[in-house]
């Protein structure tokens, strides 16, 4: 229940992105649905620098739809730092979805990561993929960890099994929007719940559009307690 009069907060304006690291964008232009080109990438990238973001990890979309290669990626990504001057460090991984594509890039040891090989996962949003723990027992046991993009979107995902995917050694990694209701009040409540319960390891903007971000980032909408935890997850050590 809201109580009328409750200050409400924005995640920019409450000053906790100050030297965070966005775990989860589509920053590098043309090669998903994500930024269409170097104008709204830089656009994206300048926000986010004005908001205080020190570190951005590019993670573009690798499935059976989007089969994009890893030297591709690497050139990509290398004409976005050429492209942007600022201050904000850039970082190149990739955000894969957990189908047949990712089991034979794993097999040949051909894979973007962050550091201490960790692995950002994707599954569908509305479907649960066949024998997921089997997949992740498969990416632990090759070497990597796990890293679970935007679990609370995941609609047939509940309480009990978010637990399991951590107790199993997974990571698991909010999308800010989520807390402001851009994915719709499911995904929003479940993020709320699984922030308090500290199961996030990191955050991200899954960023897209430079306009949807500062439109999210700059709704005064949070409580001051969930800006509280959001401060405390921004501060964690991934690995």
């Amino acid at each position: 229940m809201e109580i009328p009069g409750i200050r409400k907060e924005s995640i920019a304006g409450s000053g906790i992105l100050c030297g965070a690291a966005d775990r989860h964008s589509h920053i590098i232009w043309g090669v998903d649905d994500g930024c269409p080109d170097s104008a709204e990438s830089l656009s994206a990238l300048a926000f986010m620098e004005s908001a205080g973001i020190s570190d951005v990890w590019a993670t573009t979309h690798i499935n059976e739809y989007m089969p994009n290669t890893t030297e591709g990626l690497k050139k990509a990504f290398e004409a976005l730092r050429a492209a942007y001057t600022g201050p904000v460090r850039l970082h190149l991984a990739a955000e894969y979805m957990l189908d047949t594509l990712l089991l034979e890039r794993m097999e040949k040891r051909d894979l973007l990561v962050m550091e201490g090989n960790i692995l950002l996962v994707e599954a569908s949003t509305w479907n649960p993929p066949v024998d997921l723990h089997g997949i992740l027992k498969e990416i632990m046991s090759a070497g990597y960890r796990p890293l679970i993009a935007h679990p609370e979107r995941y609609r047939y995902m509940q309480e009990d099994d978010y637990a399991s995917l951590v107790g199993c050694g997974a990571l698991l990694q909010l999308n800010l929007p989520s807390l402001t209701g851009f994915y719709g009040e499911t995904a929003r409540e479940k993020a709320s719940a699984l922030l308090r319960k500290g199961m996030y390891s990191c955050a991200g903007s899954d960023c897209h559009r430079s306009a949807t971000v500062a439109e999210q980032y700059n709704a005064a909408v949070l409580k001051r307690g969930t800006v509280r935890l959001l401060g405390q997850l921004l501060k964690k050590n991934l690995t």
